[in-house]
This record gives structure tokens, sequence and C-alpha cells, in this order.
């Protein structure tokens, strides 16, 4: 059975299990919860589908550290935006809002070369597959959805 050091109690940490509004701290209390309720690290895998050395990290993770250390801790990692900084995903938050320049629908590849002008290169790569741009919804365009959604074009779709 693991070791869980009281850095909260067993109700504490499922309040914040339950509670947590990010998911990956969500999962990461989940699991030391049930390690702190008795269950073994493969119990903890089986419930949770993360892997047994994740689990163990976790853990002396948590016990080194404390709660502060679970969660995903890139988001807290001290450094600052270098390239899609808020003012530049603000402009393209606006910029989406418009028809690209020729007239058809936004397509990864468009974003990428208006990003390229805005940061003064020549060129930028597209991102590949659908996901999203700080709140617009990049959709499949064979969707039958009725929401409002941006449209983006399939990859070598053309446009």
């Amino acid at each position: 059975m693991a070791t869980v050091c009281d850095h909260l109690s067993v109700e504490e940490l499922e309040e914040r299990f339950v509670g947590c509004q990010d998911a990956t701290a969500s999962r990461h209390f989940q699991v030391i919860w049930l390690l702190a309720r008795g269950h073994t690290v493969s119990q903890v895998s089986a419930t949770t589908a993360f892997g047994e050395r994740w689990i163990e990290q976790l853990l002396a993770r948590y016990n080194a550290k404390g709660p502060e250390a679970l969660g995903d801790l890139r988001r807290r990692n001290g450094a600052t935006a270098t390239i899609l900084k808020p003012e530049l995903l603000a402009r393209l938050r606006d910029r989406l809002g418009e028809p690209p320049a020729d007239g058809g629908l936004w397509s990864s590849s468009k974003v990428a070369a208006w990003m390229a002008s805005e940061l003064g290169l020549t060129s930028c790569r597209a991102a590949a597959g659908l996901g999203s741009v700080e709140g617009h919804r990049l959709v499949d365009p064979d969707t039958t959805s009725k929401e409002p959604q941006i449209g983006f074009a399939r990859r070598g779709g053309g446009i």
C-alpha cells in the first residue's frame, strides 16, 4: 500500500477531486484521494487508466511538495508566451470574425499565413488536423450541427 503524506485529509482530497474546475488537476487529486483511501497503485491504475509508473510519480510529487505539485504544471512554469501572446491571439480572434482575403473559408494554412505576416515571418507551418483557436471552434465541413460555427476547409480540399 502506498504512503500518502497528510498535506490534506482524505475528505479535503475528495473535495479537490470533485470540485476542481481543471480536468487534469481533478484527475491527479482523484489518484491521490484513492491512494489515501487505501487503494493500491494497481487498483488506482485500473480505475483511472493512468499507468502505474505515472501514479507513482504523482504520489512522489504530492508527498514532496503537497497539493501545489498536482495539475498541469506546464501552465505555471513561469515562462511567458514568446509567440502566441495575448495581443496576437486577440487580433486573430477579431480577424476570424471576417472571411479570409480570398473570400473563402478559413483553413489552418490561411491562419498560419496570416500569423506569419503578423509576426513578420515569410511563412509559418500550419497546424495539423482540427483543433481550437482561442474560443473559436474549428469544424469539420461535414458536420450537421446547426449551432453557429466558423467554417474551416478540409486539408487539401482547396478553397
